[in-house]
């Protein structure tokens, strides 16, 4: 399985709950506080920061192996 991560850094509001919610650790913050995809491979996919990101600033495209 792939995932890879689409981000809006214009909708979002640096409230910090992808990074929060990520259990692979995919996120750091850039000088701002704001997040970014520091470690796109690392992430497996589960979407927590897609469905808890109240900006809609994320999308998370997931391709599995035989698609």
């Amino acid at each position: 399985m792939r995932a890879r991560i689409e981000f809006n850094p214009r909708w979002c509001k640096a409230c910090g709950i992808c990074i929060a919610f990520c259990p692979a650790s995919v996120f750091d913050t850039d000088q701002d506080g704001r997040p970014i995809v520091a470690r796109p491979e690392a992430c497996t996919g589960c979407q927590l920061c897609e469905l808890r990101c109240p900006d809609f600033a994320i999308a998370v495209e997931v391709e599995r192996e035989g698609e």
